[in-house]
């Protein structure tokens, strides 16, 4: 683009991009550094630049601050990092909806205020968690779409004089529209962050509430699913246990990634428009959950690939009563007004008397 524009001439942009594309492979052969006394990665690509090119590699910095270089990088990180997500939330989607087709006529007991209440189904309950996804997907999108926008020749916040064409730029670098507004395009720094981090909270809502079910479901009391040996853990002094470890460190962590959109906004909340020394700390809160929500991802969907139901749950005594909503329904259907067939049932319940022989 700089070559385009007329600020640097054909013989610099091909030494500068025989120089960036041997740095390229240095990074990619895991050798890159930033040597002491050089302040960041950008420093260093334009001292490496200078070292070989002399006065070309000065002219790399033109039309650009470290304000919207930072900016772009960040944009582009979070871009990757959020198709990645999608394509493993999407994953994780697939295997619920594969347990919810599997399993949809097996019985489940239904709770509400955690006391039995109504049959549900092992189909149900997959599909309701796969559909829940589907939701935090749309947050995704809205997420990737804010991080989609080119923020590169800002400057520091207000623009150049240099006739950049910010168009090209765009183009080149994958993004789908530029920010148009400068001073905007800066204020985006903390805004992205924290759209993504919104849409890692939802699904971490998700997963957390999934991993909370399975805890429960696989403890005693309830015994409704069940996992390989090498997929829970015992206890030091108790030989009978089975403890839900990856479901109770999934719970943990997506529950802290619940908190992440009030930190991020907590961080930026009180910061006028322009750039603030600040804004780098939330660099310290997105980078390490965009890695943690994808292990919470990959492992849940790891455990399921790997979870046991228990059939003919409902012929245990103590969910009779989960067919009382049933009774009531048959007794409507034979034309006893609602109310009448809803008080019969429960005398009949009160009396010890109740009984269900039908088919939900």
């Amino acid at each position: 683009m700089l070559t385009s524009v007329g600020l640097l001439d054909a013989s610099d942009f091909a030494g500068i991009q025989q120089v960036l594309r041997e740095i390229h492979q240095v990074i990619l052969d895991g050798k890159f550094v930033i040597e002491p006394g050089v302040e960041d990665v950008h420093s260093q690509l334009e001292k490496i630049l200078v070292e070989r090119l002399g006065e070309a590699g000065k002219k790399i910095h033109s039309g650009r601050s470290r304000n919207d270089q930072v900016l772009t990088a960040i944009k582009l990180c979070l871009r990757d990092h959020l198709g990645q997500i999608a394509v493993q939330t999407r994953g994780l989607f697939d295997r619920l909806l594969t347990l919810s087709e599997q399993h949809r006529d097996v019985l489940l007991p239904g709770y509400t205020h955690l006391q039995v209440a109504m049959p549900s189904s092992f189909g149900l309950w997959f599909g309701a968690y796969a559909e829940s996804l589907g939701d935090d997907l749309e947050f995704l999108l809205a997420a990737y779409n804010i991080c989609n926008k080119n923020p590169l020749g800002s400057g520091a916040g207000y623009g150049t004089s240099f006739p950049l064409d910010r168009e090209l730029t765009t183009r080149l670098l994958g993004f789908e529209h530029p920010n148009v507004n400068v001073v905007y395009a800066q204020m985006t720094r903390g805004k992205s962050e924290k759209t993504a981090a919104t849409a890692i909270a939802a699904i971490g809502a998700t997963l957390s509430k999934l991993a909370m079910d399975c805890c429960l479901y696989l403890s005693q009391n309830f015994g409704f699913i069940s996992f390989p040996d090498e997929l829970t853990t015992g206890s030091s002094i108790m030989p009978h246990k089975k403890n839900p470890d990856v479901f109770e460190l999934i719970r943990g962590k997506c529950n802290r990634l619940q908190a992440l959109p009030t930190e991020l906004g907590f961080l930026t909340t009180n910061l006028p428009s322009g750039y603030h020394r600040e804004m780098q700390l939330t660099k310290d809160c997105i980078l390490p959950a965009l890695q943690t929500i994808q292990d919470c991802i990959r492992m849940t969907t790891y455990m399921l690939s790997n979870i046991s139901v228990k059939q003919n749950l409902l012929a245990d005594d103590k969910y009779l009563y989960v067919f009382s909503v049933e009774a009531v329904n048959e007794l409507v259907l034979q034309g006893v007004p609602f109310r009448d067939a809803y008080k019969q049932v429960g005398a009949d319940i009160e009396k010890g008397e109740f009984s269900f022989d039908g088919t939900p």
